[in-house]
């Protein structure tokens, strides 16, 4: 069973901020080959969301408000542990992440940053293509939308 927490930065421990550090670090710079400055100052003003299964971190995004990353409200470093992949690990998080985005912020609108691979993925949960892909750190990306005003 998975427990979801929900934390600002401020109020995170010191073992979670690590946990949410090396999860991000193995998969988007070890894993996908991808040596970038994860750490962008936006974590400072997010909302973390954890998956927890077993006092292990088994999934993670970062939850900001309008106006950090888009005018609208986002969703990013949105990772699951290569441990849970396969499992539908991937899709609780971004249900979990929808809905604390509609508690926090009261706005069904938000906008990612979305690896292109994973464009039908999101394309499930009602996001849309907004715009061309284009490249971040040598990864083709998309902006996609969902519920625009």
């Amino acid at each position: 069973m998975i427990s979801w927490i929900l934390k600002p930065f401020a109020e995170l421990t010191p073992y979670e901020l690590y946990s949410i550090l090396q999860l991000r670090n193995e998969v988007f710079i070890v894993e996908q080959n991808c040596p970038y400055q994860d750490m962008d100052n936006k974590d400072l003003k997010s909302w973390h969301l954890m998956g927890i299964k077993e006092n292990k971190l088994m999934a993670y995004s970062r939850l900001l408000a309008p106006g950090i990353s888009y005018s609208e409200s986002s969703i990013g470093r949105i990772v699951s542990s290569p441990s849970v992949r396969k499992t539908g690990m991937g899709k609780k998080l971004v249900e979990e992440s929808i809905k604390q985005i509609k508690n926090l912020f009261k706005t069904d609108t938000i906008r990612i940053g979305a690896q292109l691979y994973l464009k039908t993925f999101y394309e499930s949960y009602g996001f849309v293509q907004d715009g061309e892909i284009y490249l971040e750190d040598n990864i083709p990306h998309i902006i996609m939308l969902k519920n625009p005003k």
